[in-house]
């Protein structure tokens, strides 16, 4: 009797992963308001972060941009300032780069309100950046 395999399943479409970077960010960010209540401000920190860096993805993919480096958040971001026209964005940017800094900040230094304060901030960046992606 042989054996039957199933067939190599295709990579998934642009698409698929855009939707996938957006719903992992939404996830992150959901993740950081549990961490932050638990009183976990290192992980609330780069859930936050991830969420900002997971749908400056999924802009990235949805509009051609490069984003495979780290540093290239950043572009990603000031691209999105530039269709959007949202000021806002490169404050927030500055936002989700401090919330990756507190990694490597030691807990005492670490402020839950403002931490706080800052998930509220990364939130409305996922907002203004959803609709480049396609969605939203």
């Amino acid at each position: 009797m042989t054996q039957q395999t199933s067939p190599i399943e295709p990579f998934d479409s642009d698409d698929d992963a855009v939707g996938d970077y957006c719903q992992q960010s939404r996830q992150f960010m959901v993740k950081s308001r549990q961490y932050l209540a638990d009183g976990k401000l290192h992980q609330a920190s780069e859930k936050g972060w991830g969420a900002a860096a997971w749908m400056a993805k999924a802009v990235a993919m949805a509009q051609g941009w490069d984003y495979t480096r780290h540093e290239e958040f950043n572009v990603v971001l000031n691209n999105a300032r530039q269709i959007t026209g949202d000021a806002r964005i490169r404050a927030m940017r500055s936002v989700a780069n401090e919330l990756h800094g507190h990694f490597y900040t030691r807990k005492r230094f670490l402020n839950a309100v403002a931490i706080g304060e800052d998930l509220d901030q990364i939130a409305i960046l996922l907002d203004i950046l959803e609709p480049l992606t396609g969605g939203g």
